[in-house]
């Protein structure tokens, strides 16, 4: 654990964060095609405060429910993620398990929400007399308050238009949404059977998501979860930051110390070439082929 300090604490040592560029609006010609291999509705719901406007797109095979219902792939930053999708990936996923598909994301335009999504995916750090982001400024925290929405209105939502399989879930997320996967898996393992986190933000707050890993062995009781961490090789440690150095090694030694977790499956996978931004399709596209083979293993 001090070893993944030291290598976080030196991949932000003289990096400065920079502000994020304005988002492309959102690629929907997929939501208005008849014929994919699925079809696809959406569910509107606010947070409990009212301030965050959700809309979850739920594309569903148009083959019947296995018995013990359709495997899930929830899919956080839910406009970029419709955006991402091509009809052969979801003819590729229908040729195997067909998991249903959930993009949680925003009620706007904006391929990316910032200040709906910098609040939602980030958790508290402990001693912050305010919870800000160190990217935007913007109120950050709420990762908690989203994951509780989640598991007590969204699930019972989605399970209301399509029989799924309790034990066959499995949460995406890229950069702050793969903080969020990380969070989740490290704070409330139970709730999704496997995790993919692309380029997640082992940054953030110095490095704040590291010391959720305590514990972990005795949060996991009689689960056995998978993690698959992705990350590109052209990716800086930072926002914006040089491209310097083993920039992977936090992600590597991430993962290296989470095989000590009697289990936990954690596997880390190198995109050659990539930056931050194709990413998120790519990493996206990887999981979905995992799902599309016969054991729909990631």
């Amino acid at each position: 654990m001090k070893i993944l300090s030291l290598v976080l604490a030196l991949a932000l040592s003289g990096t400065a964060l920079a502000q994020p560029q304005p988002e492309q609006k959102m690629d929907d010609t997929l939501l208005q095609r008849q014929d994919l291999a699925y079809r696809f509705s959406h569910l509107d719901l606010d947070s409990r405060d009212g301030q965050r406007h959700y809309r979850l797109w739920i594309g569903q095979p148009r083959r019947p429910a296995p018995a013990s219902g359709y495997p899930v792939l929830w899919m956080l930053d839910g406009n970029a993620a419709i955006s991402a999708l091509a009809p052969q990936q979801l003819q590729a996923l229908d040729n195997g398990q067909a998991p249903l598909l959930v993009a949680i994301g925003y009620q706007t335009e904006q391929r990316i929400e910032r200040t709906a999504r910098t609040y939602d995916y980030t958790p508290v750090v402990p001693g912050l007399a305010e919870q800000r982001d160190p990217l935007t400024g913007q109120a950050s925290g709420g990762a908690d308050e989203f994951l509780d929405l989640l598991e007590q209105r969204m699930r019972p939502m989605v399970a209301a238009v399509a029989p799924v399989d309790p034990h066959r879930q499995t949460l995406w997320g890229h950069s702050y949404g793969g903080l969020l996967t990380l969070h989740t898996l490290f704070t409330r393992p139970w709730l999704f059977s496997d995790y993919a986190a692309a380029s997640p933000s082992l940054w953030w707050n110095d490095g704040a998501i590291v010391a959720e890993m305590h514990g972990l062995q005795e949060r996991l009781g009689s689960n056995r979860p998978s993690l698959l961490l992705m990350r590109g090789t052209r990716e800086p440690a930072t926002p914006r930051g040089p491209l310097q150095g083993d920039v992977q090694r936090p992600a590597r030694a991430l993962v290296a110390s989470l095989t000590g977790v009697k289990g936990l499956s954690a596997t880390f996978q190198p995109f050659d070439g990539l930056d931050h931004g194709p990413m998120l399709p790519a990493s996206l596209r990887f999981v979905m082929d995992r799902m599309s083979g016969d054991d729909g293993a990631l």
